[in-house]
């Protein structure tokens, strides 16, 4: 019997070497190939076929074929975790084979030719157990064949008879073998466990009966009885149940069959593994209760169940992530509700410090679940915790949530704390900046109508719509007082940023002059007429997306900006724009060396020739004196039109 190779049952063979030799000459990517083009050609059905195309399978993947065999999956599913919770609620199957491809076979130029399959080897035991045939078995027996030993999977005939569901068989066997009733398999699977898998409940029943041990587990430590619950199987776990199996057993995460069927919404099977002594409050691996596998499935009757059982409303995983967290994170409103109407805590942060309400306003048409957080969350704690539900929604565009949040009261100025601005490379902290960073006009909108400053930011918001060429944007900053001429902080310059974010658009560039943003610093070099250093990558050292920690930047002067090789093509165009709004300025030695390397731009040097014009000066003079706010709306000022066209450069007509 030692010798006996049993024939494959449903994709659970193992590749031995008499099946490698049909192979051995071929590559994986060849066997491979070989397995679909017989998947692409299944017409018949036989046994014989389908074995040989499972020993093919099992070739490729001899892991994946001994997990089919059982009916799950290769590697158990992480139970859920603190960052990795998405555990399927229905148990995984493995397809069953389709017998009926035909044999591929390779020519020598690397096509392939099909044929019928050689014959596969027959077994008499395993051939008589599928049949249910006891008098074979018998006559076996009789003829000295001990069918007591394993095979080279550590099957053994009685196991075969579990899995086949074959109650003759399995009571002669175990008749004739009593010692084998406990006997494992090499992936440590009991009869009983095979007999369960397979949903045999004559043969689980028999097997019982005869004293076998209900709670050994195979190799992920998985028992009978949390197999019948994965596969919602409740006769199984109420049987299981009566004969003690033990309820509290946990899988290799931590896994309860209670967690397994509250993750199923098994009412039933919860019920029998409840009053058979399973504990409402046990925690996997990663510190998760039943309560809290209802929690993020959305399994209300499952959580009624365990509620009126006494679960803690309140549990917490290993990463502090509460129920009503993770219900909220997920968007089950029905179970969000019915946390808070039985006192669940709002003000529980994880470990990152988040609230269900930060979580909510994560997610797209959660506006339902973030109303009914609001009047539960705490304003103190959403301070405590350094960042707004409203950085949030801004930052995931959910313009709905953000109007929820806006109208509760939520301040549209508040700040992210150090720490947490510290995870953006450009410091930001505003929700206004979340939503002009992510281009979304609607969301600026309702910000600065509620009262955002455009002007809190280390990089103003203003300077990004600039970035994005969002005229509308750009317009609805400048109109709520964003201020034209700030600078950054953290990258130094003598001029106004939002010079260097238009230098290569010029009808930008003049339309931000128009504004009243500030041109004479850029005609203020430290250097003047004098010989200038060599010229530095200074666009490369002024990088707006990085802020540096400890180190004080070297400013930037204009003409260093200007002579950078993408910019310095641009040098007299940009000069030219900002000279009509400057006064007698001298230009340094560098900007006169860029206005003398093209011919075409001599016009530019001579405009730039000391004095200026009177008209030019008187226009810059009234224009100072109406000042920079009054001067974004000069079209509505009371005065004549000609005047008008002449503060705004409209040199469209004569004045």
């Amino acid at each position: 019997m030692a010798t006996r190779v049993s024939s494959p049952r449903p994709a659970r063979s193992i590749l031995g070497s008499e099946d490698y030799s049909l192979y051995s000459s071929m590559s994986e990517e060849e066997l491979i190939q070989m397995a679909i083009e017989q998947s692409l050609t299944e017409n018949n059905s036989g046994p014989t076929t389908a074995r040989t195309h499972q020993k093919l399978s099992a070739s490729v993947n001899t892991e994946a074929t001994a997990a089919c065999r059982n009916n799950r999956p290769t590697a158990k599913q992480a139970p859920i975790a603190a960052n990795t919770r998405n555990r399927s609620c229905q148990p995984s199957a493995a397809p069953p084979p389709t017998p009926g491809s035909t044999w591929s076979i390779k020519r020598y130029d690397g096509s392939y030719y099909f044929s019928e399959p050689p014959p596969a080897e027959e077994n008499t035991v395993e051939r008589a157990i599928i049949k249910g045939d006891v008098d074979s078995l018998n006559e076996m027996m009789k003829s000295g064949e001990k069918l007591c030993e394993p095979n080279k999977e550590g099957w053994l005939p009685l196991h075969e008879a579990a899995y086949y569901g074959s109650l003759a068989c399995v009571t002669l066997l175990l008749k004739a073998y009593p010692s084998t009733i406990d006997q494992r398999t090499l992936q440590e699977e009991t009869a009983l466990y095979l007999s369960t898998v397979r949903g045999h409940m004559d043969c689980m029943t028999y097997l019982l009966q005869s004293g076998a041990e209900p709670d050994i587990a195979n190799k992920s430590r998985e028992t009978p009885l949390y197999k019948a619950c994965e596969l919602k199987n409740a006769e199984a776990a109420k049987l299981l149940v009566e004969y003690r199996a033990d309820v509290n057993h946990r899988c290799n995460r931590g896994w309860t069959a209670l967690h397994e069927s509250v993750a199923r919404n098994a009412i039933d099977i919860i019920d029998v593994l409840v009053k058979g002594g399973a504990k409402i409050e046990t925690k996997n691996c990663y510190g998760i209760t039943p309560l809290f596998v209802a929690a993020q499935c959305g399994h209300m009757e499952a959580m009624r169940y365990i509620t009126k059982c006494g679960a803690d409303f309140n549990t917490q995983a290993n990463d502090n992530a509460s129920a009503l967290f993770e219900a909220s994170k997920n968007g089950h409103d029905d179970i969000v509700e019915f946390l808070l109407a039985q006192g669940a805590d709002a003000n529980k942060p994880n470990k990152d410090g988040l609230l269900p309400i930060h979580i909510a306003a994560k997610k797209q048409d959660n506006d339902d679940i973030v109303l009914m957080l609001i009047p539960a969350t705490s304003r103190i704690r959403v301070k405590r915790s350094g960042i707004s539900p409203l950085h949030i929604a801004a930052e995931c565009n959910n313009d709905d949530i953000l109007e929820e949040l806006i109208n509760a009261g939520y301040d549209v100025n508040f700040t992210l704390s150090h720490d947490r601005a510290r995870l953006y490379e450009d410091r930001r902290s505003t929700a206004l900046y979340f939503a002009v960073m992510n281009n979304n006009i609607n969301a600026t909108q309702m910000l600065l109508e509620a009262g955002a400053n455009p002007n809190i930011d280390i990089i103003s918001p203003l300077l990004i719509s600039i970035r994005h060429g969002c005229c509308k944007t750009m317009q609805m900053l400048l109109n709520h007082g964003a201020n034209i001429n700030a600078y950054i902080s953290t990258h130094p310059t003598s001029f106004p940023a939002i010079i260097m974010f238009s230098m290569k658009y010029l009808s930008l560039l003049k339309f931000i002059m128009d504004l009243g943003c500030d041109a004479d610093s850029c005609f203020k070099c430290e250097y003047g007429s004098r010989p200038h250093p060599p010229i530095e990558e200074a666009t490369h050292r002024y990088n707006t997306t990085y802020i540096p920690e400890h180190k004080q930047p070297k400013i930037v002067q204009f003409c260093e900006m200007v002579s950078t090789p993408d910019i310095s093509r641009w040098a007299g165009p940009i000069i030219d724009v900002l000279l009509d709004y400057v006064g007698n300025v001298k230009l340094c030695s560098r900007l006169q060396e860029h206005l003398d390397s093209y011919e075409e731009w001599a016009r530019i040097k001579e405009k730039s020739q000391l004095p200026r014009s009177l008209t030019h000066l008187c226009r810059l003079k009234i224009r100072s004196m109406i000042g920079t706010n009054r001067i974004k709306l000069v079209h509505t000022l009371p005065l004549p039109c000609r005047m008008i066209r002449y503060l705004s450069y409209d040199t469209s007509n004569e004045y």
